[in-house]
């Protein structure tokens, strides 16, 4: 069984079709590529697995239950953690301590005890902090912990974003757009970090403009154009599709 699951979704606003009848499933620890050009519907796709959109039709599933309904911090405590295309960290507060945040949806110290600072209290407290230290070394970023997220070079920044997301201990994590304004040499390193993040077994929806990127690193790739998906397969055969030629170049 897949782990998440699109069944014919589409969603509109207004007289505007967002999507439209859109299906894939994505599961066992799978890069999955998700393209298509500028207002293709992808970053909609995103709100929708998420919770921040409702599909006027269709179903999203995860481990076999409905996600629709659930607001999205219950789906982060089901397992599905997200990047945002514009960066969007607390940037006054510490790399370690935007980790940290990450796992509030999982905390179970009761309001008096974080008041009173019982012991149970703070033993999970520094359980937050050492997972959260445990994101920041798998993205190499462990000596930059105490510094402010505001004062972290752009690259940096992205990184952060994505150990914040690891940080939420995610079977499933979608990325928008991780590589927009990298230099090659951090693109590079990102391709091995997604290749790393999925070897924990961890599912990765990868929504990217850098094609390098997108067929270096992706196992399968779903493309959309104007809300509807137009092509589906491996990466070889994606960029065979006379639609998907099409969609990039128009002609």
């Amino acid at each position: 069984m897949a782990t998440l699951k699109l069944a014919d979704v589409s969603i509109h606003f207004g007289g505007v079709q967002a999507l439209s009848g859109v299906s894939f499933d994505l599961g066992g620890g799978e890069i999955l590529g998700l393209i298509g050009p500028n207002g293709a519907g992808k970053t909609t796709i995103f709100n929708v697995i998420t919770g921040v959109y409702r599909p006027t039709s269709g179903q999203v599933t995860y481990e076999g239950e409905s996600l629709l309904g659930k607001r999205p911090h219950q789906i982060l405590k089901a397992g599905i953690a997200r990047t945002f295309q514009n960066i969007r960290l607390f940037t006054a507060m510490t790399a370690v301590e935007n980790c940290m945040v990450a796992q509030h949806s999982r905390t179970g110290a009761s309001i008096i005890g974080a008041i009173l600072r019982t012991p149970a209290q703070r033993r999970e407290e520094e359980e937050i902090r050492e997972r959260a230290m445990e994101a920041l070394r798998f993205m190499g970023m462990q000596s930059k912990a105490d510094e402010a997220a505001r004062n972290l070079p752009y690259g940096r920044q992205r990184h952060l974003e994505i150990a914040r997301a690891l940080a939420s201990n995610p079977q499933t994590i979608l990325l928008d757009e991780p590589a927009a304004g990298l230099n090659p040499v951090e693109s590079a390193e990102l391709m091995h970090t997604i290749e790393r993040i999925a070897d924990l077994g961890i599912n990765v929806l990868l929504v990217e403009h850098d094609m390098k990127v997108v067929m270096g690193v992706c196992h399968r790739i779903v493309v959309m154009d104007y809300g509807q998906l137009i092509a589906q397969g491996r990466p070889e055969e994606v960029q065979r599709n006379p639609k998907v030629i099409e969609a990039y170049l128009g002609q």
